[in-house]
Formats: C-alpha cells, sequence, structure tokens
C-alpha cells in the first residue's frame, strides 16, 4: 500500500531587520524533526538566482508562516514582493485549508490582504504559548496535505489503469488515508511540552483487556480529522497513550480541585462524539419510548439540555440496544470518563483551551460573546475544535461525565467510576452564561452544586464508544 510520509515544507517570510527571532523559530521548527522550514540564510546556495528560488519555494511549501512587524509592514524592500507572491499562491489553496499564518513580532496592524487569516503574538508573554498553538496549525496543515496527496495519488493510479470512469476505488482511498493518520497522528497529539512539565509527574494508567478494532472514516472534518459514524452520530479518534491531566501552579485561573497535574496514561483507542447529542438525535430515543418533549421539535441542531446523569445513561444503554452491532468488538457507548473527556478537550500537553492557551470569545459560546443562550452545535467549528477535532468542548452547555467529583489525583481504578454510588458527578465544559475561567479544558464542575445554583436547563451530554466500565 502507497503512502505519504514526508515532512512538512514551511516557508518564512520576513523583513531582514527581523532575521534574529526568525533564525531562534526556525531552529524550534527544526528540532521537531517533522518540518522542514525553509529560511533564505540556510538554504540558498551561492550562485543561485534568488529571486528564481524564492518564488520556487513559495510555491512547493505546503505552510508558510509570515512574520508582521513594522519592519515588514511599514519598509519598502523585498519582503513586499514575497508578501504578494504569498498571497497569490494562496488562492489556489481551498478556503478550508491552512497555508498562510501571520505571525506579530510586535504591536502593529497586520497587512491588509492577510487580516482574513486569525493572526497570533510571538513576543512577550505570549511567545511560548503561541508556539504551541503554531505547532498545532501545522499539525493540522501536515494532515490536510496528507489527506490530499493520497487521493491524487488514488485518482493518478486509477487513471493510470483504465478503469471505467464511474468506478471510484473508494476502498483503496480510505485505506491510503487511513494510513497515512497512522502515520502523522502520532505527530498530530503527541508532542513533548515546550516550555514547562507537570508539577508532579504522577502516572495513573487507565487499562483495558479489549481493544477497538479499525474502522474506517466515512468523512474527514474542515480541519483534517478523520470522522467515524456509529448509530447515526459523528465519532472523532483519541489514541491510546498519557496525556497531562489537571492544571498546574502556572495556571494562575485554577482551582485546588484541578491539582495536583499529572500524567494519565489511557491504554485503548477510544472515539468521543464530535458533537453533543442534539435534540434531533435525542428524539429517536423519546419517539422509541413513546414519550414527548415539547422542546424536540425546536431547533433540532442545538444541544439537548436538562439532561441529569441518570437520563444520560439511559440514553446511552438506548443507542447500545439500538446500534450496539455497529460498533468495534469489545467496545459500549457510554458516558465518557473525566480523564477520556479531557485528553479529547486538550490533547496531550495540557492545553488551557481546546485551541490553545490563550482565551478567543469567537471560539466558543461563554458570557464573552453575549449570545444569552445555546447554540447550534459546530457554529464555532472549525476555529474552536480540539487537537481531535471535538467542537463546543469550551462553552455552550455543559457536559455530565460519567465520573464522580472525588479529589485528585485521577485513578480509574480507585472506585471513582462506579455506577452504584448516588454522589456528585462532574461536569466540564463550563456553559453560555459563564465566562471564559469555567471554559478551560481543566475546569471541573460539580453535580450538586450546579443543580442548586443553575438547575439543569444548560447541562447536556456527549458520548464515546470506548471499553465497558467494570
Amino acid at each position: 500500500m502507497n503512502t505519504v510520509e514526508r515532512k512538512l515544507r514551511v516557508f518564512l517570510c520576513h523583513a531582514s531587520q527581523d532575521k534574529p527571532v526568525v533564525r531562534e523559530l526556525y531552529q524550534r521548527l527544526l528540532a521537531e524533526g517533522w518540518i522542514d522550514p525553509w529560511l533564505d540564510k540556510e538554504k540558498l546556495l551561492p550562485g543561485q538566482d534568488f529571486d528564481l528560488e524564492i518564488e520556487k519555494a513559495v510555491e512547493s511549501a505546503d505552510v508558510v508562516i509570515v512574520f508582521v512587524s513594522n519592519n515588514s509592514v511599514k519598509r519598502i524592500g523585498y519582503v513586499q514582493k514575497e508578501l504578494r507572491l504569498i498571497y497569490d499562491a494562496a488562492t489556489y489553496r481551498p478556503d478550508d485549508m491552512i497555508f498562510a499564518i501571520p505571525l506579530r513580532l510586535e504591536e502593529c496592524e497586520p497587512p491588509r490582504r492577510f487580516r482574513l487569516w486569525h493572526w497570533a503574538d510571538y513576543f512577550g508573554e505570549d511567545k511560548d504559548s503561541t508556539y504551541k498553538v503554531l505547532l498545532e496549525s501545522l499539525r493540522t496543515a501536515h494532515l490536510q496535505i496528507a489527506q490530499i496527496e493520497v487521493t491524487q495519488r488514488a485518482n493518478t493510479e486509477v487513471e493510470g489503469k483504465k478503469r471505467p470512469e464511474r468506478q471510484v476505488i473508494v476502498s483503496d482511498i480510505v485505506e491510503d488515508v487511513e494510513s497515512i493518520t497512522k502515520i502523522i497522528e502520532p505527530i498530530l497529539v503527541s508532542s513533548k511540552p515546550i516550555a514547562w512539565q507537570p508539577d508532579a509527574e504522577i502516572i495513573s494508567e487507565i487499562s483495558t483487556l479489549s481493544h477497538p478494532e479499525p474502522f474506517k472514516p466515512t468523512e474527514f472534518t474542515s480541519g483534517g480529522h478523520p470522522v467515524f459514524i456509529f448509530g447515526g452520530i459523528k465519532f472523532v479518534k483519541v489514541p491510546a497513550g498519557k496525556f497531562l491531566m489537571g492544571s498546574s501552579d502556572k495556571d494562575k485561573r485554577s482551582y485546588d480541585n484541578e491539582k495536583p497535574q499529572q500524567l494519565v496514561d489511557i491504554s485503548y483507542d477510544y472515539y468521543i462524539a464530535r458533537f453533543l447529542v442534539t435534540k434531533e438525535q435525542y428524539e429517536n430515543y423519546v419517539t422509541s419510548q413513546n414519550w414527548f418533549r415539547l422542546d424536540m421539535k425546536t431547533n433540532p441542531s442545538y444541544p439537548l439540555v436538562e439532561l441529569n446523569w441518570e437520563g444520560a445513561n439511559e440514553y446511552c444503554s438506548w443507542l447500545n440496544r439500538s446500534f450496539g452491532s455497529e460498533l468495534p468488538k469489545g467496545s459500549v457507548f457510554r458516558l465518557p470518563t473525566e480523564a477520556e473527556w479531557e485528553k479529547a478537550a486538550r490533547g496531550t500537553n495540557g492545553l488551557i483551551y481546546p485551541w490553545g492557551d490563550f482565551f478567543d470569545k469567537d471560539r466558543c459560546n461563554t458570557s464573552e460573546g453575549k449570545k444569552g443562550g445555546p447554540t447550534p452545535v459546530g457554529l464555532y467549528s472549525p476555529q474552536g475544535d480540539s487537537p481531535y477535532g471535538c467542537a463546543d468542548m469550551s462553552g455552550n452547555v455543559w457536559e455530565v461525565t460519567h465520573s464522580l467529583f472525588w479529589s485528585y489525583p485521577y485513578r480509574a481504578d480507585d472506585g471513582r467510576e462506579d455506577e452504584t454510588v448516588d454522589d456528585i458527578r462532574v461536569y466540564r465544559g463550563g456553559f453560555h452564561s459563564e465566562g471564559s475561567k469555567f471554559a478551560r479544558t481543566s475546569f471541573r464542575g460539580g453535580k450538586r452544586w450546579y443543580d442548586r445554583v443553575f438547575g439543569l436547563f444548560n447541562v447536556g451530554c456527549r458520548v464515546v464508544i470506548a471499553p465497558p466500565i467494570l
């Protein structure tokens, strides 16, 4: 089976006056091992045509990082020609592909043509957090490029074999894309923390006797993540492995119940719903039980609310009865544990929000955005998606998890996942009328506390496909 296995080509566009900081980032990207950054001082050879090599480098680049400063924006020079080359190259890319990434090196206004792309600040206190976010963008771009190249190669092979025009070798394409995912996915989610380590390296293992069998994706998110459909619900895959759970003292907005920060090892792959359960999806369950809820017919793409822990488990039981035969062997529909939810929300490196360490009201539905109520699932996708492609994991409505609200360190085998215990369950994700502090990926809300203050009208759920909890 053919695969695409090459480094991501990244062109660094900058003014000569900014060379020191650009060279420093060049070295950081080069050290990642899966990125091939292009910097003129490092790549150009004596005697080469400067203009021609720059044009070739821009045209062959998978991603361009545009370093924005007063030097590059307000001065006349060669960098202006590079900016035009990059903008022209971007017009040949699909709208949902990551290509040009503006990085501000100081307070300044990006060039007018580049303002349509979200930029980040690579200076001051934001520098290290921006680097982590930059890596997430580059990983997403790497997967997007790989998928496109596999599909193009498959189409070429089909044409070369002179197959009938209407005969599409879907299985070949999907198998190739699956193999690409296996190559890129470890890069996508397992980079080491850049500037910090957990306060205490407490490793908790979550193990199982059964591992889900591989399934082929039916589509991809606009961010390039494979999507799998079971029981009419869209899922994304979270690979087995360790991740940072909880908060360190470096997060000044954290609570004591989020500490200590620890490494948790989930030893199995699992699938988590890309979106919260919607009213439309829940209506199928209601209808099957011959029940009636007045709110099911209005706003079908909105998240289901007024759902407690018991009700969410009953819904999962119905999914298993109705669609269990579709699932990977040894897996069931159920609520996510705290650990499963948090890994899916923040990736392996402890992101404070699903998209990075800085808050952005345009990426989620919280009080800062002034929506005043729930919004349709996926409204903030892909810009607010997690590293695995989950939407709405910050804001919109609370999500009830399987876990009891017990103190950290987290251990899956210490009784906190016991379904027979009548005690506080953990809510995650925040909701539309609370601020960014509650939308952090590590924030833990308690069921009875929340019911007492707000009631259940802003509580929904998200389901996973994973080994049963014994």
